[in-house]
């Protein structure tokens, strides 16, 4: 635990440079990013990628998201190639990580990769992300920050509502703008996407030319954000459901009567932006939650794999 609590920061340069010199210490560090906010330590450290570990309750298998400040960054730690240059060309920065072999002499713990020969690598496009990254002048290692399993935090409330004493200090900038992971896209072989995000699968094909293969829930875990459940509510979670059963609160997608809705327009990329604030505020009301159909191409795609994810049965 934290003496005091864990410290709320502000976004200037104050605030950054104390954030940048707590992750020196070995400390953590919650940052906003474009998608959610990550649970930041150093990626070189040991001690301190173990204490995001525990901090989350994370099963060590699991890898984490390497958060560096630009391209160039990147190419310390892992293998470039022509279609990595291609993506982060087209998405970088933003909410694009891509897997790809780590260089000899890389100096990145092994808890970050949990043991496997390649790094889940991106540079993200907050501002306040990319400056305490130039700043702090190395790799972050930065999973969502909350307990895992549980909702991914779009705010700085949401960090604290779980993290609270655990982590020295959350960088509180306001909501996220993406408010949904990043792609995972798979490097190191033949082009896969291991996890939907932020950048559609049809936009990562296009840039590529090329139709990717698509990790399926069963696969070997070789990226962050796999396990089969995950992003969960503490009640449970109904899908494709027309209206809502017995004591459930109904999260709607487009025109539909209910509790709470995503994008009364039908727009994806807000449902994305709202998705996790929407679950955190009907978690809070103690009851199981009903979901309506969402679309299941572009954003689409990665808004009900998070919804698959919280709504399958939990493991303990």
């Amino acid at each position: 635990m934290i003496p005091n609590g864990t410290m709320s920061l502000s976004a200037d340069p104050a605030g950054i440079a104390q954030a940048a010199d707590l992750l020196r210490q070995g400390l953590l560090v919650a940052i906003p990013t474009e998608t959610v906010y990550g649970l930041g330590g150093d990626a070189r450290n040991g001690e301190a990628v173990a204490s995001i570990y525990a901090a989350k309750g994370r099963p060590s298998f699991n890898p984490l998201i390497a958060h560096v400040a630009s391209v160039e960054a990147a190419k310390r730690f892992v293998n470039w190639s022509d279609q990595a240059e291609a993506l982060a060309d087209a998405f970088w920065p933003g909410p694009l990580t891509l897997v790809l072999p780590l260089r000899p002499g890389h100096g990145i713990s092994s808890l970050v990769t949990a043991g496997l020969e390649t790094l889940a690598v991106r540079v993200p496009a907050h501002p306040t992300a990319r400056a305490l990254l130039t700043e702090f002048d190395g790799p972050v290692a930065a999973p969502s920050a909350n307990p895992s399993g549980q909702i991914s935090p779009t705010t700085a409330e949401h960090v604290l509502s779980g993290l609270n004493g655990r982590i020295a200090a959350v960088l509180d900038d306001g909501p996220c703008g993406v408010g949904l992971e990043s792609t995972i896209v798979g490097l190191s072989g033949e082009p896969a996407l291991l996890r939907p995000g932020g950048v559609a699968l049809e936009q990562v094909e296009t840039v590529l030319n090329t139709q990717l293969h698509v990790h399926q829930v069963g696969d070997a875990l070789n990226a962050p954000g796999q396990l089969e459940s995950h992003y969960a509510p503490d009640a449970p979670v109904r899908l494709n459901a027309s209206t809502a059963r017995g004591d459930e609160v109904l999260l709607g997608f487009g025109p539909v009567d209910c509790d709470l809705n995503l994008s009364a327009t039908g727009d994806l990329a807000e449902a994305a932006a709202n998705l996790f604030a929407a679950l955190h505020t009907l978690n809070a009301t103690g009851r199981p939650i009903a979901v309506t159909p969402i679309p299941d191409h572009g954003l689409g795609a990665a808004i009900n794999d998070r919804l698959r994810r919280a709504a399958a049965p939990r493991h303990t």
